[in-house]
């Protein structure tokens, strides 16, 4: 299995560090290397948050080609709303995961405890790259229970981790609170394949509550809803 998990790995970072090289300077694609190959537990801090410095923030350009390279190796996970920055910043945690295999988690729950917005939604998103991606559910949990809605969208939406790791009733808080903070079910990833019992309930309950206030109910949920 480990060795399963760092070929993944290494396909994953060699994907992304292919698509920066591609947007960003031949200067800046060096220091990015040489950052990768040097980290270290005491450097990821501050070089984590000064990437944006050095790669800037524009989007990340994807072609049909590359978004096919991302649906024959992720299944579910297409990066499509990523910036340059938050792609370089999913590197260095990866090269630090491949350096530290032992205490790699510790270290990335200081980088998510001391993260800025910005850093945070970049560790949310990069979740179901990581090795032994099984192992963060509580983390992932504290990115659902974000009162910040940014944090919030970068677990819950076009993501695949809740889908392929969270129980039914984490799963089923990702998707009342999408409901409750009127974002897009339809970007929730895996959403049909995660309907239950509970889910169905729950949502029946939460049609009659918007009926009874006299709101509108959106048309989703009944296909989240088990007949």
């Amino acid at each position: 299995m480990p060795n399963v998990v760092y070929r993944q790995q290494t396909n994953i970072y060699n994907l992304l560090l292919h698509w920066l090289s591609q947007q960003i300077s031949h200067e800046t694609l060096t220091w990015l290397e040489q950052t990768t190959e040097q980290i270290t537990h005491q450097t990821i801090f501050q070089t984590f948050s000064l990437t944006p410095h050095h790669i800037g923030k524009q989007p990340l350009q994807l072609s049909p080609k590359d978004r096919q390279a991302v649906a024959d190796m992720e299944d579910g996970w297409c990066p499509s709303h990523w910036r340059v920055d938050q792609t370089a910043r999913t590197l260095l945690v990866l090269a630090l995961a491949e350096k530290y295999p032992n205490k790699y988690q510790q270290i990335l729950e200081q980088l998510f405890t001391t993260a800025d917005l910005e850093e945070l939604i970049a560790l949310y998103q990069a979740l179901p790259l990581l090795p032994d991606p099984e192992k963060l559910q509580n983390r992932a949990a504290e990115g659902v229970r974000s009162n910040i809605t940014t944090v919030f969208d970068a677990i819950a939406l076009r993501n695949p981790y809740p889908a392929r790791y969270f129980s039914n009733a984490a799963w089923n808080q990702i998707v009342l609170k999408a409901l409750h903070l009127g974002r897009p079910l339809h970007l929730i990833s895996g959403l049909q394949l995660r309907v239950n019992k509970d889910l169905s309930k729950k949502l029946i309950n939460y049609a009659h509550e918007r009926h009874s206030a006299h709101r509108p109910i959106p048309a989703q949920i009944w296909q989240l809803v088990e007949p």
